[in-house]
């Protein structure tokens, strides 16, 4: 009879018991999104490696109390949210929150320009410069939009399991996901009108 798999095709048994070979599978799957999710809250490439090398620390420690209720990649986000998030406090520890009032962080929604992106030209979209812009873009966001951001747009989590990692409802989530992503257009807007408006006067 074949061994049940984890959603994420790992086996549970065997990381239980130490393999060092599925242990070192499940490192190198997820080794670069984690490190890239500590890169982005951190902005310290040193800072995110020991957030990296922790996560799995902490993973290899853990397992026999992981009930396989969501993924693992999921969990392991969650470990490293968390460790990240530790870290911060350490360094600022009355300018972190894991859990911000997104709803009252800035009032209401303040009307933005926005721009139709559908008729800019492909490769104006994909430049080097705009590349640029859209990551100053992400790392100017708060860090309780930028972990969402990071989590769902860039690493692909579904809204469920960017939820589960940063223990908030899928509501929050949502919301924060929004906010994030009309602050990038806004951002880009400004960029893409700033262009053409230096094109028209050439």
């Amino acid at each position: 009879m074949d061994e049940p798999l984890t959603s994420d095709g790992f086996s549970l048994s065997k990381l239980k018991t130490g393999d060092k070979a599925e242990f070192a599978r499940l490192v190198e799957t997820y080794s670069i999104k984690i490190y890239h999710l500590a890169l982005k809250m951190l902005n310290d490439e040193q800072d995110a490696e020991d957030i990296l090398q922790e996560t799995f620390i902490k993973a290899s420690r853990a397992f026999k109390g992981f009930e396989g209720r969501s993924s693992l990649a999921t969990w392991l986000y969650r470990i490293a949210v968390n460790e990240a998030l530790m870290l911060m406090r350490k360094r600022k520890p009355d300018s972190v929150s894991t859990d911000i009032d997104i709803e009252s962080e800035d009032g209401q929604m303040e009307p933005i320009q926005i721009v139709d992106w559908c008729c800019l030209p492909e490769q104006e979209l994909l430049s080097d410069e705009t590349r640029k812009v859209l990551k100053i873009a992400v790392d100017k966001l708060p860090k309780s939009l930028l972990t969402v951001f990071t989590l769902r747009d860039l690493n692909g989590l579904s809204i469920k399991a960017a939820a589960e990692a940063l223990n908030l409802t899928e509501t929050a989530v949502k919301t924060r996901l929004l906010r994030a992503r009309l602050r990038l257009r806004s951002e880009l807007s400004s960029y893409f009108l700033e262009s053409e408006n230096r094109r028209s006067t050439e």
